[in-house]
């Protein structure tokens, strides 16, 4: 078991260097984040648009397949989970679905009508033109009502459950459930993916620059972020480390019962916090010995941020991907 490659979940790939790589962390940057609020008050249209563009820039940028395939299958998998549960959940309304026509199917306009006077006919009904036709009005509200159905899909009963009912209102709420779990974690994943963390905490110590008028601490926010970005491989190493040494010891857990088995998993847990308050203090003490006592003070400039050709591209795809959501993709 090797957590370090079986689950790379924001961790950078630095091989092979994709066009996605190659755009300003800065740029990435406002595509994450268009990414994360366009989706509010959007359709459900829009939201299944963004998910096919996250896929779409996946597979454009040549990403490995042992890489997109394991994060993206799962995550996939989950999410289609997800789609169906909700579909097939009560949508909670409380409604009891009927048909608005009349079940005997009266007719409403029969065609024989009753003897009047030709003085009356003139006084009562309206000239020809102006008078519409209740023929015609009533095979529209037929037609009306036999294309919109409320209730999408309905199977049952099973297994003496009930039936399973799939309405418009639990689709909608499935579809946005799905997607916005796609959208939030595969996007930020495939940031982290092709952004090394060095890029990042650049990017958002840049962006960031006018807070500094507020008296806040851009540079020790970025440094701590970036400290934590690269803390997550060496958590995965100790649990990894860990799992290795419970297994190799063959425990037989049927005679130690569940008390003894909260007991050892106690005991990892511990030795696992155990060991990385050792690994930051390390670290602590490692930048201690080089200088960092303050970021302003000892300041290593990380990456040198400049907008090229192809971020300038970029930057002109993201306006107009503004102007498309407002256009289409807001909900009506």
């Amino acid at each position: 078991m090797d957590l370090l490659r079986s689950l790379p979940i924001g961790l950078y790939l630095e091989q092979p260097h994709t066009w996605l790589h190659k755009l300003d962390p800065r740029v990435k940057f406002g595509w994450l984040m268009s990414f994360l609020t366009t989706y509010i008050f959007a359709n459900n249209q829009w939201r299944i648009l963004l998910v096919v563009l996250l896929v779409l820039a996946t597979l454009t940028a040549g990403i490995p397949r042992r890489v997109w395939r394991q994060q993206m299958g799962w995550l996939l998998t989950i999410c289609l989970l997800v789609l169906f549960i909700a579909s097939i959940t009560p949508d909670a309304l409380g409604v009891k679905y009927q048909p608005r026509l009349p079940v005997d199917q009266q007719e409403l306009y029969p065609e024989s009508k009753p003897q009047t006077s030709n003085i009356v006919q003139n006084k009562v009904s309206p000239s020809p033109e102006v008078s519409p036709n209740p023929t015609s009005i009533s095979t529209n509200s037929m037609e009306y009502e036999q294309s919109y159905h409320y209730v999408l899909l309905e199977i049952g009963p099973i297994f003496g459950l009930g039936p399973i009912r799939v309405t418009r209102y639990s689709f909608d709420l499935a579809i946005r459930l799905s997607t916005i779990f796609f959208t939030i974690i595969y996007g930020t994943n495939l940031y982290l993916l092709t952004t090394a963390t060095e890029e990042i905490t650049a990017a958002i110590e840049s962006l960031s620059r006018p807070l500094r008028k507020l008296n806040i601490p851009v540079t020790e926010i970025t440094l701590t972020l970036t400290l934590s970005l690269r803390f997550i491989p060496l958590v995965l190493e100790e649990i990894q480390n860990l799992a290795r040494s419970v297994v190799t010891r063959a425990i037989n857990w049927r005679k130690l019962g569940w008390k003894g088995a909260v007991k050892v998993w106690l005991m990892v847990i511990e030795k696992l916090l155990d060991n990385l308050l050792m690994r930051a203090e390390q670290m602590a003490g490692a930048m201690v010995a080089r200088g960092f006592t303050s970021p302003n003070q000892h300041r290593v400039q990380w990456h040198e941020l400049r907008l090229k050709s192809w971020d300038w591209v970029a930057l002109i795809a993201l306006i107009i991907f503004w102007g498309i959501r407002f256009q289409i993709g807001a909900q009506v």
